[in-house]
């Protein structure tokens, strides 16, 4: 006898391929794929999913989870999207290894803008204790991934210099012993201090330390670099070429204010696959961005780590060189808006823009965030106008692309696609404008995520596979969030299932903690 029975739903199993009537059974943590006569199967539960699409659970190749989620394990925000498996340590910013807890601390407090600062369940220094910490004690699937800022740390310290050798290969066994432990690859965050701080061949060399096990490597790109428009993506092209690892430059978009056009961005892409290199991408269907508010300061403050950082915030020659050097991201200081206060006396500048809190404050803008960051431990988050809207749909639909929700689950006012990413394509870009057909939408939040990870046992509906899975309305799924209204959860998602666990029913969380660590290298237990 099945456990569950998904019957009377179109099944639209994560290959590609159309839809077809059928239905779904779930045997313990494993799926059976049904059609025709049903009369046969027995089942401890049944779910009439007339009227509904039947898919995988969607996988996130972008997420900011990886201290959240152990404080708040229900994560409603992503597995209310239908989001069943997350990857985490993206950006260069994970959590382990950590041979210092001294030094983890610290890299908590200088990332506490991207990833909070919550109170934890436990202790870890080594990726097999943190992968630990989330087996049957989620609500949804984590597959890890190394960020260099770890790595160097743990080699090297905060400083910004280029590594010895004997750093160099101290790295690259800390990168070793990670994926044997369980990691998919290497990430780097090549605005993000220190992870920044490495050159091209040193995460050349990285990266045919993490191609020998079977990893990717998975960047944001460093934006700073040359042109700041197509240089930033030829370097991480070419540490793919040089190194033989799968490259994957994560939230690629035209931004807003970028000098030509996202055919030129695509073109890269394309000649690098036509090259014969493994080059894919993740996007996001919003035009917001968001991260810590220090990336606009510049990588100097950074040296040392977090406390020369605190000592340049409060000295006057520093904010002097600060004033004359730190820029908005957007176009102005009226674009970027900033979130994520714990002190009730700042509570009052969530969700305004940088321009209105100096003015508040009757300070200069630089001096008005240097005061914040001091008086919040360096946590401030910003939303800022990122993706030009006009080409995205290019990014979304591209034959290469999958989704990235790059989620920042902090404050009163991140991003809307935090709470809306996955069904807002589903909505906006398949349903209402017609970018792309349902089946590829789908692909590219399933099998192609698992694909790129090496997962081999999830993002399709077939027999054998685990069981993820979501049941939605094609017809009305849709995100409600918007800029001044970001925590609404989204519509037409009925229900979530993962490992065979019901997680959410009648687009409510019920309780159940099913998700587990994702380990590189082997099937799911």
């Amino acid at each position: 006898m099945l456990d569950l029975l998904i019957r009377g739903g179109t099944v639209i199993d994560g290959s590609g391929n159309p839809g077809f009537y059928g239905a779904v059974g779930v045997e313990g943590e494993t799926v059976s794929v049904h059609r025709g006569d049903l009369s046969g199967i027995e089942a401890a539960r049944e779910i009439d999913a007339t009227g509904r699409v039947v898919s995988p659970g969607f996988i996130d190749m972008h997420a900011h989870s990886g201290l959240v989620i152990l404080a708040e394990p229900m994560h409603e925000p992503k597995v209310r999207q239908g989001v069943t498996t997350e990857l985490i340590g993206i950006d260069g910013n994970s959590y382990a290894p950590f041979h210092s807890h001294e030094d983890f601390l610290k890299f908590v407090e200088i990332n506490s803008g991207l990833d909070g600062n919550p109170p934890l369940p436990g202790r870890w220094s080594t990726v097999a204790e943190y992968l630990s910490m989330f087996d049957n004690k989620v609500a949804v699937n984590i597959a890890y991934i190394i960020g260099n800022s770890p790595i160097r740390i743990c080699a090297m310290g905060w400083d910004d210099r280029p590594c010895t050798l004997a750093e160099l290969e101290n790295q690259k066994a800390l990168l070793r012993e990670g994926m044997e432990e369980g990691a998919f690859g290497i990430s780097t965050g090549l605005d993000y201090p220190p992870g920044s701080y490495a050159n091209t061949d040193e995460l050349v060399a990285l990266s045919e330390e993490g191609a020998k096990l079977g990893g990717i490597y998975h960047t944001h790109v460093r934006n700073s670099l040359g042109d700041r428009f197509l240089d930033p993506l030829r370097e991480a092209i070419d540490i793919g070429r040089r190194s033989g690892i799968p490259s994957h430059i994560t939230h690629l978009y035209q931004r807003v204010s970028a000098p030509r056009g996202a055919d030129e961005i695509l073109g890269l892409v394309e000649a690098g696959r036509e090259e014969g290199l493994d080059v894919t991408f993740d996007s996001y269907p919003y035009t917001y961005s968001s991260t810590r508010i220090l990336i606009i300061f510049p990588q100097w403050a950074h040296d040392g780590g977090p406390d020369k950082l605190k000592e340049v915030l409060r000295s006057p020659e520093g904010r002097e060189r600060l004033r004359k050097e730190v820029e908005p991201r957007g176009q102005s200081w009226r674009d970027l808006w900033v979130t994520y206060f714990k002190r009730p006396h700042n509570k009052k500048y969530e969700g305004l823009p940088v321009d209105i809190v100096a003015d508040m404050m009757n300070k200069h803008p630089v001096d008005a965030l240097c005061d914040l960051l001091l008086d919040e431990d360096l946590q401030v988050s910003y939303v800022i106008p990122g993706p030009n809207m006009a080409s995205l749909p290019k990014f979304i639909a591209h034959p290469v692309s999958m989704v990235g929700s790059d989620a920042l689950l902090l404050g009163d006012y991140p991003s809307p696609r935090s709470y809306g990413c996955f069904p807002n394509i589903l909505g906006a870009f398949v349903r209402e404008e017609g970018f792309l057909s349902l089946p590829q939408a789908i692909r590219k939040m399933t099998s192609f995520p698992a694909q790129r990870l090496g997962i081999p046992d999830r993002g399709l509906l077939k027999d054998g596979m685990k069981a993820d899975i979501v049941v939605f309305d094609a017809n009305t799924v849709k995100s409600p969030a918007t800029r001044v209204q970001p925590k609404q959860f989204p519509i037409g998602i009925d229900y979530v299932i993962v490992n065979g666990k019901i997680v959410v029913e009648g687009e409510q969380h019920t309780g159940v903690l099913a998700g587990r660590a994702v380990r590189r290298g082997r099937a799911s237990t």
